[in-house]
């Protein structure tokens, strides 16, 4: 059986149905798509949805819907998101089988 395109960990959908219930107006769900930059040349961008496009792929998890640009669904096959909150830091982290490594800062990873 093939990978899961994405899995969504608990504290991820948590953290999502905030930012959606905090938004002030009606989402599709949230947007996962990969953008050129960074040392190693790929980063993951996460913004709110306004509607599902024709060719996006969707993840749905208790009613909550994560959108996968079609430029992306290449990149993130098997990926675990999870939202993980520390002394300094916090936001959503991808856990991604595909990458072949990632820069220092950690900002950016290459497959």
């Amino acid at each position: 059986m093939p990978a899961p395109l994405l899995s969504i960990s608990d504290n991820a959908l948590a953290r999502i149905q905030q930012l959606l219930g905090k938004r002030g107006k009606p989402s599709a769900g949230i947007k996962i798509s990969v953008r050129t930059r960074g040392c190693s040349g790929l980063s993951y961008a996460v913004e709110y949805a306004d509607e599902v496009s024709k060719f996006d792929e969707v993840v749905e998890k208790n009613g909550i819907r994560v959108l996968i640009d079609p430029k992306a669904v290449m990149f993130l096959i098997g990926t675990e998101m999870d939202y993980v909150e520390e002394k300094l830091k916090s936001g959503f982290v991808f856990r991604n089988p595909n990458e072949k490594g990632r820069c220092g800062c950690g900002e950016s990873f290459h497959v």
